[in-house]
């Protein structure tokens, strides 16, 4: 917040307005306790509503602080200026803004402050715009705030707004003039910040402006994705609905929409993504970007074996979208590089509906994965998580065994063994105490 911010640096400041009268310690207590009569009593002077206070802060802009409009107004009536700026550069109609109370910063507009932004661009009509009342932003439009002004960082009112999702405010400002596909030098458009606020009415808003929704942002990053890395579903299905996304590009994580889809478990975006002609068994790739250990190293991450959205569902436990993938043509015998199957991957997941959904796919509960670790390898080498006495449950109804090894040679039976004893217990519970026979090794 930006008082936060002000605090901050002013710890490191020197006091403003040397040689100025400074404002009484009682105005100072009478403000800090929010007490209108005591104030009133120690404004004996018409200097002293503007006294500044201790860094340049002045009396007006402490007051909003309390978010008394009483307290404002009585400051206002003694002639405290609405336009004056704090040691910072900050004005009380922007600190009113933060606070987003409606009142308050309808009084300073009455008193015609002016819009004159802080030190870095930020304006008083940007601010309001993110944490105001609509309202406050259209009568700011009204006495002359610009529409389209942008800050140091390129970011305009329009962008301030669609970042904390205020649709009637986008609408206000986008029908004052502001420039809709504005681009900040980080490149991200009014539609992004929507996007990436969450918004799916703000999202909307952009879009019957004419938003550019091929628009790419920093690393090739589409709308679409955009959305999807911030698990927006509805302003996916937005997106979507309106055209131009591509549902088979792969992102920086070597996902496409669908995995993204899957994993979140949102049956309504996934069926929409299979109805717009997505791929059931369109698998990961290789990520389109440099990460940083390869970038400064020369390393790249460990490759991720070519996996379907059937398998990210399993993993993710989402088992409504894991149905609705096999309705639509997913296959479940599809195996990864690694030996890995829809079964295993549901193993390796909490959720012992997924794994016994997998396992009605017609999966062998005993079939080991390239190193030949079973179902149950990868439940007990999961460790203590939820669904643990679940999942065993599921396998020792399936006819799960104890004693097959791995391609290491242990068994399910020893991981048991010799792993936490919270694991053990729970291994014992569902298939009996560990007997030699199950411990031994196996050529």
């Amino acid at each position: 917040m930006l008082r936060a911010l002000a605090v901050g640096l002013a710890l490191a400041a020197t006091p403003a307005h040397a040689g100025e009268i400074a404002a009484t310690p009682a105005l100072v207590d009478a403000i800090e306790a929010d007490d209108v009569a005591q104030a009133r009593a120690a404004l004996v002077s018409p200097q002293a509503a503007n006294a500044p206070l201790g860094y340049g802060e002045t009396p007006l802009s402490r007051a909003i602080e309390t978010q008394d409009a009483a307290l404002v107004d009585l400051l206002l009536s003694r002639g405290a200026k609405a336009g004056s700026l704090d040691a910072l550069g900050r004005s009380p109609l922007s600190l009113a803004c933060e606070h987003g109370n409606g009142a308050i910063v309808s009084r300073l507009l009455d008193a015609k402050p002016g819009f004159k932004p802080a030190p870095d661009g930020t304006s008083p009509l940007a601010v309001c715009a993110r944490f105001a009342p609509a309202a406050t932003v259209a009568r700011m439009l009204a006495m002359g705030a610009k529409p389209d002004t942008p800050d140091s960082r390129g970011q305009t009112p329009l962008m301030w707004a669609a970042s904390s999702g205020q649709a009637e405010t986008v609408a206000l400002l986008l029908k004052a003039g502001a420039k809709v596909d504005r681009v900040t030098p980080a490149g991200f458009t009014p539609l992004f910040f929507a996007i990436k606020g969450g918004s799916a009415p703000a999202t909307q808003a952009m879009i019957a402006a004419g938003a550019d929704t091929a628009h790419r942002g920093p690393e090739n990053t589409s709308a679409l994705q955009l959305a999807l890395y911030q698990k927006a579903w509805g302003t996916a299905a937005l997106l979507i609905t309106h055209g131009g996304t591509d549902l088979a590009e792969i992102d920086r994580n070597g996902e496409r929409p669908l995995h993204v889809a899957a994993h979140g478990g949102d049956t309504a975006l996934v069926g929409l993504m299979l109805n717009k002609g997505a791929d059931p068994n369109g698998l990961t790739g290789p990520s389109r970007i440099k990460w940083v250990t390869e970038a400064n190293f020369g390393v790249p991450p460990p490759p991720v074996p070519r996996t379907p959205p059937l398998q990210i569902a399993a993993r993710a436990g989402q088992v409504p979208v894991m149905k609705l993938l096999v309705a639509r043509g997913a296959d479940p015998t599809f195996v990864a590089d690694n030996g890995t199957n829809v079964l295993l991957t549901a193993a390796s997941g909490q959720s012992p509906e997924a794994l016994d959904y997998a396992l009605s796919l017609g999966g062998d509960v005993n079939a080991g994965d390239a190193k030949g670790r079973t179902a149950l390898h990868l439940v007990l080498g999961g460790g203590v998580k939820p669904g643990l006495d679940g999942l065993l449950a599921v396998l020792k109804a399936h006819g799960a065994r104890t004693d097959i090894p791995d391609k290491s040679g242990s068994t399910a039976a020893q991981e048991a063994e010799g792993g936490l004893s919270t694991v053990k217990a729970a291994f014992e519970k569902v298939f009996g105490p560990i007997i030699p026979s199950q411990k031994q090794d196996h050529p």
